[in-house]
């Protein structure tokens, strides 16, 4: 088998056999096939696409290419949450303790911030004392003694994906969605997941730009699910605004912390129940999301969901105080209004922007070798649809630099549309799919 013969079959439009996948995945992983090549199959992928059975055979092949999660020592069904990122996205700092305060496993594993999308592993390292690093058989030992863990990816899990993402990256063959979903689906079928709730956002701050997008997307990834014989069900959800109003690593936990307090953002509470409905259906913990939902409310109203998150940041070493105390969390030394130069009604937030304006600040990455300040961000003060008035704040920006701050200061003014009439409301959650390709 040549991978000359293998570039020029894909090339030519022809169907990748399973054992040719597998020869590529391997050679490329081992350092055997060069950087060239696999560009070359990459750009041919790119155009001429996979099928539904390819992709699938790429996503096993790169789950294999390094360490399996093995969670069988774990009891119950374990299901994980992907997110495919956004802005102000604290979503598993409240789904995680929360799903695992109604008796639902949750063993997760999640990354850092890249760009202009905060990462899980980032905002937990903001807690005083957190470790994001557990060794595997404490990370098992801890989901089934605490019901919850949250850490870093292991160094060698996926390594077939690490490699072809950062020749994607250079060779302009990221927005490809059989390898957007082989890659996300490779990480969670190693991470050990019995079933997998994906949310899928689109928008403005979300790599899919359009519903549409997403959708494919959506459906591409759920496909993989059911030919890896997992249960998986994806949600597309609105990232047109980032989610509640903090963005920035302890500005979120903050906002996460008021939210299993039964507080917080009405539309991060939403997200989190409709995500966490959907985990305790694939358990089978309730008959469907509705009564998921509605078990989830109440432990969130009865502080069960706020003792687990303390339980679990105890486990891994972090202050539990925080969770009464969030004051214990990084704050920035200075903070700056950015006010409204115009009435009107909030028509648009260009969230892409917003993510911009944190990592200026210092709360995310350009590359991946960069040190992030957890302690700032920025806070905003309105959302989509509310009315403005001249002088009002529309964000605060939270900050211990002023290096970068003009800049951040025009972004963020920017990044908010006014108009003179009341827009129309949109939905945070656009629809389902499952695997009967329901799209509700």
């Amino acid at each position: 088998m040549r991978m000359y013969d293998i570039i020029l079959k894909k090339r030519q439009g022809f169907e990748l056999a399973t054992e040719e996948i597998n020869f590529f995945v391997r050679g490329y992983t081992a350092g055997e096939i060069p950087d060239y090549q696999a560009a070359a199959l990459l750009m041919a992928i790119f155009f001429q696409g996979l099928n539904t059975r390819e992709t699938a055979d790429l996503t096993l092949a790169m789950a294999g290419s390094g360490d399996r999660v093995d969670l069988s020592g774990i009891p119950g069904c374990k299901v994980d949450k992907h997110s495919t990122g956004g802005v102000g996205d604290k979503t598993t700092l409240v789904l995680a303790p929360l799903v695992a305060a109604a008796g639902v496993p949750v063993a997760k594993m999640s990354g850092r911030g890249l760009g202009h999308t905060g990462g899980t592993v980032d905002k937990l390292e903001s807690i005083p004392g957190f470790k994001v690093t557990l060794a595997p058989e404490d990370f098992v030992r801890q989901v089934r003694e605490v019901g919850v863990a949250v850490v870093a990816q292991t160094g060698n899990l996926v390594p077939a994906d690490k490699k072809l993402y950062a020749l994607r990256d250079v060779t302009a063959t990221v927005d490809s969605i059989p390898l957007i979903a082989s890659s996300v689906m490779s990480k969670k079928i190693a991470a050990g997941a019995e079933a997998i709730v994906l949310d899928v956002k689109a928008g403005s701050g979300a790599f899919m730009r359009t519903v549409e997008e997403a959708c494919t997307l959506a459906r591409a990834m759920v496909a993989i699910g059911r030919q890896a014989g997992r249960k998986t069900v994806a949600v597309i959800t609105d990232m047109d605004q980032p989610l509640g109003f903090a963005v920035g690593n302890a500005l979120e936990v903050r906002e996460a912390i008021e939210t299993l307090s039964g507080r917080g953002p009405s539309d991060l509470k939403e997200l989190c129940l409709v995500l966490g409905g959907h985990m305790l259906v694939l358990a089978g913990a309730v008959k469907d999301v509705a009564e998921g939902v509605d078990r989830l409310s109440g432990l969130l109203e009865r502080g069960r969901a706020l003792d687990k998150f303390r339980e679990m940041v105890k486990a891994q070493g972090g202050d539990p105080r925080v969770a009464d105390e969030p004051h214990l969390l990084p704050e920035a030394s200075y903070r700056e209004q950015v006010k409204a130069e115009t009435d009107g009604y909030v028509a648009g937030i260009h969230t892409e922007r917003v993510g911009r304006v944190a990592m200026l600040l210092g709360a995310g990455r350009k590359t991946k070798e960069d040190t992030i300040d957890p302690s700032v961000g920025i806070v905003l003060h309105k959302k989509l649809g509310d009315r403005v008035r001249t002088g009002d704040v529309l964000a605060t920006l939270h900050f211990n630099s002023a290096e970068n701050l003009s800049a951040a200061r025009q972004l963020i003014a920017g990044a908010f549309t006014l108009t003179s009439s009341v827009p129309g409301v949109k939905k945070l959650v656009h629809g389902v799919i499952d695997e009967n390709d329901i799209m509700d």
